[in-house]
């Protein structure tokens, strides 16, 4: 399953050493000041100015910095110094900045780094945030930024993992796409095989799983497992994940995906090359918040569907929502009121809103989501419309990573070319993965 390319993250042990120099530095920080903990907001009328980082695109860039204007113009009082940039050196100059005592007061947030930088105390739990307004958030979105009582990232967009569907090469292929609210996966096997029969070595039916760990976390929870446990620990057997890549090398050799090569090749691949925007997969894997940037480099409008389930039945399929980012505000801002406010004009506010629409994923604020719909571009509105058709289909949102969590993918990433490859079986590679898992748990 292949997300949209992203960067590599700096190596966990940076992140964890640095976050450890951050708690070490705010410990004496607080000594200094006689146990201030960095002011109460209180800015006595005067001007205020909060620092904001975030990554993304030139177009997100924009976009952001239009909300930036907005929210000065009503709040003249408090200025917003923006700081963005590529995912690449994002986590990195996090890192560092934390370790300083220097982090921005309001930060961009990723669920693969929301439990470590909080277990650090680096985050303000939320739930105690003077201002910050959630009654518009659903159970569910809201509880993605939540662990060990705390609330340390507020959801900024809705995401659910997805099968995406070229409807063109189903045509191509004269295939009907199946009925994703009861398909099995039997039914998506064969279905994957015959568009790759009919293609004829022009395509193949699907992308290979196993390219990043939402495809694990989502088999794992169809099986009554999951990923990672609330605890923190791995929450998927040994017997799963050797049912894990068995399927997989049985979709291989029906040749329903493609081979070993191309799988290894498409899990780098730029955007634009890739076997979804090439016409060469008439189904992949993505969260539903990148069917706008799929469709787009594609040139076709593609189409979510539902992942299968063993069962036939979509509330049995593990889907749940996941934030695609969060809010968090830094547990050291001197002015924790006024970050908390920002935040609740990022999540609440009808204006941010109409500027944002579904750029970081569909509003998790149900007010904002019903006034910016019929405003979305078409993609976005078909996610739109997908997020809020499986809304009674879904269980509990999965733990964030734990410490140490955040090099799964790149972990899944390798067992599953050795076993493509032919390099390792099925029960060695999930042997495996559980002793280097366990053991970056443990560092």
């Amino acid at each position: 399953m292949r997300p949209l390319p992203r960067l590599t993250a700096p190596p966990r042990r940076r992140v964890r050493a640095l976050a450890a120099v951050a708690m070490a530095a705010a410990l004496l920080a607080t000594s200094a000041c006689g146990g201030d903990s960095g002011g109460g907001g209180d800015s006595a009328g005067g001007e205020v100015t909060l620092r904001f980082n975030w990554w993304g695109s030139d177009t997100r860039h924009k976009i952001t910095q239009q909300v930036i204007d907005s929210f000065q113009k009503e709040n003249p009082n408090i200025k917003i110094k923006g700081e963005f940039g590529e995912w690449a050196g994002y986590w990195d100059k996090l890192a560092t900045t934390v370790a300083a005592n220097d982090a921005p007061d309001v930060i961009q947030m990723d669920e693969k780094y929301l439990r470590e930088y909080a277990d650090r105390g680096a985050l303000l739990d939320l739930k105690k945030a003077d201002g910050l307004d959630t009654g518009k958030f659903e159970p569910d979105t809201l509880g993605a930024g939540e662990f060990d009582g705390g609330l340390y990232g507020l959801n900024a967009g809705i995401n659910a993992f997805t099968i995406v569907a070229n409807p063109a090469v189903f045509k191509a292929a004269g295939v009907a796409i199946p009925d994703d609210t009861k398909w099995t996966w039997d039914e998506y096997a064969r279905t994957a095989a015959e568009i790759s029969q009919k293609l004829n070595g022009k395509g193949w039916g699907t992308a290979a799983y196993g390219t990043n760990d939402a495809s694990l976390n989502m088999w794992a929870r169809q099986q009554g497992e999951s990923l990672f446990t609330e605890d923190g620990k791995l929450g998927v057997s040994k017997d799963k994940l050797t049912q894990y890549w068995t399927n997989l090398l049985a979709l291989q050799a029906s040749k329903a995906t493609p081979s070993a090569e191309f799988t290894s090749q498409d899990m780098t691949a730029p955007l634009d090359q890739s076997g979804m925007a090439t016409g060469k997969l008439a189904m992949g894997y993505a969260w539903s918040n990148q069917l706008n940037a799929l469709s787009k480099a594609s040139g076709q409008q593609l189409k979510l569907l539902r992942l299968p389930s063993a069962t036939g039945k979509a509330a049995e399929n593990g889907a749940y929502y996941k934030g695609s980012m969060f809010w968090s505000i830094s547990s050291r801002s001197k002015h924790p009121k006024e970050a908390a406010k920002f935040v609740s004009y990022l999540a609440n506010n009808t204006s941010a809103g109409n500027l944002l629409l579904a750029e970081r994923g569909v509003p998790p604020n149900t007010e904002i989501r019903a006034a910016v719909t019929s405003k979305l571009q078409p993609a976005d509105a078909s996610s739109a419309a997908f997020i809020q058709a499986i809304a009674k289909e879904l269980g509990k949102p999965s733990p964030p990573p734990p410490v140490g969590g955040g090099q799964v993918e790149k972990i899944i990433q390798r067992y599953t070319t050795e076993v493509l490859f032919g390099r390792l079986p099925p029960a060695d590679a999930a042997q495996k993965f559980l002793d280097e898992m366990n053991n970056e748990l443990a560092k």
